[in-house]
């Protein structure tokens, strides 16, 4: 039965080779019960990423990225605070509307998919993950990570293109994941984005976070702004929306802020400079691995579809540069490692790289911007 959970330690995690299966909200909402998290035993991250590596072992080993060491200051008595931002493909996009023309069907099955993305996610260990084109969060998602620690927030698009596809598992949306070991909530919003003062399909959610260690406050928030070219200036709109609500949600920046998204957006694009040039002195994290400190990476997602091959910069990690260091990256895939099929691929699970960051706060949190 699909909700069988054991009694051995293993067959407990088992509800990860046999989460619910696409469409099956609905229709097992006695198993979706079993599985609240209030009522589950935690789980052990070791334990969980080997029974991944079980249901992945026909596939080749992931691959190896290495983080950049970018502290210039001295060490800091607290632990840094990781993030986590990806796109990591919804899987009714992925299987009905994307069109990876080089990638077989076959490395697209959900069953072993998800193992993938969670493979990488246990393998970085982030305090914070901010996710998008999540559509599997109430049968995978929230049920996994919550007993793992996390304290789990979902957010859906108003009308999701998931919905359109035959068999889909609901919308997609955002989602973030902090660890509550390490955060207590103190407020949470859910965005719905405006352009030109109407409501959009774009979303965003942005925490604000208390660190057990610190005592210090932050805001995280996650985006996924309008797709595709002849957009710009809708992506535009978005944006001063969102660094609206973002400076009141952190006083003008009395908060430090980190965001992470999938902004679709080129760092050629007015979106980028909006928020490069915003009052909330904002930077972007990966454009420390450059050597001037200047420039963003050669892409964060690359694909071939049937109009061609698509190399892109669309995906950030901004942050307070007045409040927080970034004291390492992790770095990008190398086109080598990519391959010539490009993504997703059997190596990979979405068409998107995870960045991750480490951070931590300004030992002067009183400094002038």
């Amino acid at each position: 039965a699909v909700c069988s959970m054991g009694n051995s330690t293993s067959r407990l995690y088992s509800v990860l080779a046999k989460t619910l299966s696409s469409g099956a909200v609905s229709r097992h909402q006695d198993c979706l019960e079993q599985l609240d998290p209030a009522r589950l035993d935690p789980l052990d991250p070791k334990d969980l990423l080997e029974e991944c590596q079980i249901v992945l072992q026909k596939r080749p080993p992931r691959f190896q990225r290495n983080f950049v060491n970018l502290k210039k200051n001295p060490a800091s008595n607290h632990r840094p605070i990781r993030v986590m931002q990806w796109n990591i493909l919804a899987q009714a996009l992925g299987e009905g509307k994307d069109n990876f023309v080089q990638c077989p069907m076959e490395a697209l099955k959900w069953e072993e998919r998800k193992c993938l993305i969670l493979e990488e996610i246990l393998a970085y260990k982030p305090d914070i993950l901010c996710l998008q084109e999540v559509d599997h969060y109430f049968d995978t998602f929230e049920p996994l990570l919550s007993r793992l620690g996390y304290q789990c927030t979902f957010f859906p698009k108003p009308w999701s293109p998931c919905l359109d596809v035959e068999h889909n598992n609901g919308p997609d949306g955002c989602a973030m994941f902090f660890l509550k070991e390490r955060f207590e909530l103190v407020d949470s919003a859910n965005i719905r984005l405006t352009a030109m003062k109407l409501k959009t399909n774009q979303v965003a959610i942005a925490q604000t976070l208390k660190c057990h260690e610190t005592g210090r406050l932050f805001c995280i928030a996650v985006t996924h702004l309008k797709a595709r070219t002849g957009w710009e200036r809708f992506r535009s709109a978005q944006g001063c929306d969102l660094l609206q609500n973002l400076k009141n949600i952190t006083q003008g920046a009395k908060i430090p802020l980190i965001v992470c998204g999938d902004f679709n957006a080129e760092p050629t694009e007015e979106v980028y400079r909006e928020f490069s040039n915003s009052s909330l002195n904002l930077n972007s994290a990966y454009k420390l691995l450059s050597p001037d400190g200047q420039s963003e990476p050669p892409y964060t997602t690359w694909k071939i579809r049937p109009s061609g091959e698509c190399r892109h910069t669309l995906d950030y990690i901004w942050y307070s540069q007045h409040a927080l260091n970034v004291n390492s990256a992790l770095g990008l895939l190398t086109e080598e490692q990519i391959g010539p099929n490009r993504l997703p691929s059997f190596n990979y699970p979405s068409d998107h790289l995870s960045l991750v960051c480490d951070f931590s706060f300004n030992q002067d949190p009183d400094r002038l911007l």
